[in-house]
């Protein structure tokens, strides 16, 4: 009988955010994968926890998963734990889940911190459809080019970013998307987490005024909001002038809000108001 591969999320910050299902499953497992050994090492001392770790990370993920595949299929059970948060988001591990649920071993996720999760939570921006784009890429076209692709998206844009690249990012989505609400999550559940809020423009000028931009960051972007002329009667009749032609209702109020940059709830509400 095989063993399990237990996706553990571990703190991204404070140790203490950390579930009790979580410290009985890396207590029982039979090894434990991490991406630092030193790191995930000090998450286990100060649970007591000792166990034999094994590096699983992205330079050696291809044959460590051959590895940690051979053991699970001859009954250990193994724990699969990132550097912080939830494993395989922005993270290795993808190609061992995939060969694992393959070969029918069993795949059981142990939820746990997330800092997408935690900085939207926070963030005061809509939470009711949000898009999660990993790292915006490196190089100033493909940024602008991933940047566009989701600009009219009815959602909230949420992404991470490395320290170093934060200015020119933020520079990139105030020109690209304009005037929108951004927030910045800077080293969250950590003894100096920190916000910033306001157009990108701004809070690109309040990280230049500081000596050295540094911590993990999530960068949350508002979603589109409607243009100055989509008054509510324009909403009104675009709904109705669908529904006329034989959309059904609620295909039309979500057909106007994606053209529009709207949540669903918003074109009712303007509708019933009209």
């Amino acid at each position: 009988m095989p063993g399990t591969l237990f996706i553990i999320g571990t703190p991204i910050g404070n140790l203490d955010d950390i579930s009790i299902r979580a410290v009985r499953v890396l207590r029982e497992a039979g090894r434990i994968a991490c991406e630092d050994t030193r790191h995930t090492r000090r998450l286990l001392e100060h649970y007591g926890i000792d166990k034999p770790l094994v590096s699983y990370h992205e330079h050696n993920e291809k044959e460590r998963s051959a590895e940690l595949l051979r053991e699970l299929e001859e009954g250990v059970n193994i724990a699969l734990v990132s550097d912080a948060g939830t494993p395989l988001i922005a993270d290795p591990g993808y190609r061992l889940v995939h060969a694992a649920r393959e070969r029918g071993i069993p795949v059981s996720p142990i939820p746990g911190p997330s800092a997408i999760m935690a900085a939207l939570s926070a963030s005061g921006l809509a939470t009711d459809a949000f898009l999660f784009g990993g790292f915006l890429p490196s190089k100033a076209a493909a940024r602008r080019r991933t940047l566009e692709a989701w600009q009219s998206l009815d959602a909230t844009l949420v992404f991470y970013e490395a320290p170093h690249r934060m200015i020119e990012s933020l520079r990139a989505i105030g020109e690209i998307l304009g005037d929108r609400r951004v927030v910045v999550a800077r080293e969250l559940t950590k003894f100096h987490e920190e916000f910033l809020e306001g157009s990108a423009a701004s809070v690109a000028n309040a990280l230049e005024t500081r000596q050295a931009v540094k911590g993990e960051f999530t960068i949350l972007i508002a979603r589109a909001e409607a243009s100055a002329d989509s008054a509510p009667a324009d909403i009104a009749a675009e709904v109705t002038a669908l529904i006329s032609v034989g959309t059904p209702r609620m295909d039309a109020l979500k057909a106007v809000a994606r053209r529009h940059g709207l949540s669903k709830r918003e074109v009712y509400r303007r509708v019933e108001g009209a």
